[in-house]
């Protein structure tokens, strides 16, 4: 999956940002020395890439982050919007030897904004929580590892998944035939300009009221709510290819998900730093007038029998053979052949930060959202964050396939599906 994401960062900065809301008044020497401190202790200060292989080297005390703090005088959000967008569009410096975060601070009056802008080759989501829970606990003076012990970077895990999860990878294959039929009736995102692959950014969030009816409506339906919201995700895209309608074979719309590995591959989630992902895919004409409940039921079945299988442990080997197989196209084509071979509208990454930060806390965070690049193979990643009783959406575009209007608008479609989530609270 690395070396994948290694390609896909050729291509376009592929980079991922947290930001966490933190009570208290800002000291702007005692973070830095924080950040610095930490991030020296876990030896993650510098990433050498040789060649395509991974490998953090601890230097001479470590190297200090880039730390940007932004002052603003009507409120953080704006300001926090637009820089997320300009960070996931910033890339990291092409060296052999780097340090691969990059740090952004907001003050808000007696709370502050920290973010973490990562080189996502380096890092999953889980890997990022706790690194800022970890930096959050030292400048807040609350009890941390002070030591190394058992701590790991970039455990090699393959040898295990092949030899535990063989059956799997044995099912991913026998699957590929009607995977592939899938992909070659799902119509395919417009695109007015395939060499440009800036990213914009959005964030809303639903509350408490309606994260509620999120969780009755998917037990009343018998779905999970990363079903429900995959089936929400699509209704508010299907308006963007009506066309689909009258095509001959490409009618269906394809969406990705990507999956958190540790619990299968039996990998610590404080303890071990690294990336360890897996994805999947679901398929559907959503036809005109298809209720939520009827969609979200039919993805479900979809889901159950992936998860029931563990399809999405074979992801690697499907991106390996992308990876292989971009190597024989022009760096102009290779930007296309995502969309023309694996042609997904959008992708949904669901992070529960409760499982990992104590909301009962009183130095719980007081607020936690997410962004990541698009990359090649998706124009649209929703990532999903539940903290306390809400759930933060920051969605991110390639802006050569959706405007800002659209994904204004697919913001309030999203919204006006939760209607249909009440009606079974």
């Amino acid at each position: 999956m690395q070396k994948s994401m290694l390609q896909w960062n050729r291509m376009h900065p592929y980079s991922a940002v947290h930001v966490v809301q933190l009570q208290g008044p800002l000291d702007n020497t005692r973070l830095r020395d924080c950040i610095d401190n930490f991030l020296a202790m876990r030896g993650l200060t510098c990433l050498r890439l040789d060649g395509e292989r991974f490998a953090f080297q601890y230097e001479n005390g470590g190297a200090p982050c880039d730390i940007r703090t932004i002052a603003c005088d009507d409120g953080p959000w704006a300001i926090l919007m637009a820089e997320i967008e300009r960070q996931l569009n910033l890339p990291f410096p092409d060296a052999q030897t780097f340090n691969p975060f990059r740090f952004l601070v907001v003050p808000a009056g007696d709370s502050f904004f920290l973010g973490v802008v990562y080189f996502h080759p380096a890092a999953d989501a889980e890997s990022v929580v706790w690194l800022l829970r970890d930096i959050a606990a030292s400048y807040l003076r609350i009890d941390m590892p002070r030591t190394n012990d058992g701590f790991q970077r970039y455990p090699d895990y393959r040898a295990h998944m092949f030899r535990c999860h063989s059956k799997a990878m044995a099912r991913k294959v026998l699957n590929l035939p009607a995977q592939v039929t899938n992909l070659r009736r799902s119509h395919r995102a417009p695109c007015r300009d395939a060499n440009n692959m800036t990213n914009g950014f959005l964030c809303f969030s639903l509350q408490a009221e309606d994260l509620r009816a999120l969780v009755v409506a998917s037990k009343s339906w018998k779905v999970t709510v990363n079903d429900l919201l995959m089936a929400m995700l699509m209704k508010a895209i299907s308006p963007f290819s009506a066309e689909r309608a009258q095509a001959r074979k490409r009618r269906k719309i394809s969406l990705g998900c990507i999956v958190n590995l540790r619990k299968d591959l039996g990998v610590d989630s404080r303890g071990v730093f690294g990336v360890f992902l897996g994805s999947f895919l679901v398929t559907h004409e959503v036809p005109v007038g298809i209720t939520l409940r009827n969609l979200a039921t039919e993805i479900a079945y979809q889901t159950e029998s992936i998860k029931r299988h563990k399809l999405y442990l074979a992801a690697p080997l499907e991106m390996e053979f992308a990876r292989f197989m971009l190597k024989f196209f022009s760096p102009v084509r290779q930007k296309k052949f995502y969309a023309k071979h694996y042609p997904l509208w959008g992708g949904i990454t669901n992070l529960n930060l409760n499982s990992v930060w104590d909301p009962i806390n009183q130095r719980a965070p007081l607020d936690y959202f997410r962004g990541v690049s698009t990359g090649p193979v998706t124009p649209l990643v929703l990532s999903v964050t539940t903290i306390g009783e809400r759930m933060n959406l920051g969605v991110s575009y390639r802006v050569a396939v959706f405007s800002s209007h659209d994904v204004q608008n697919l913001q309030c479609r999203f919204r006006e599906h939760l209607k249909e989530t009440r009606e079974a609270a």
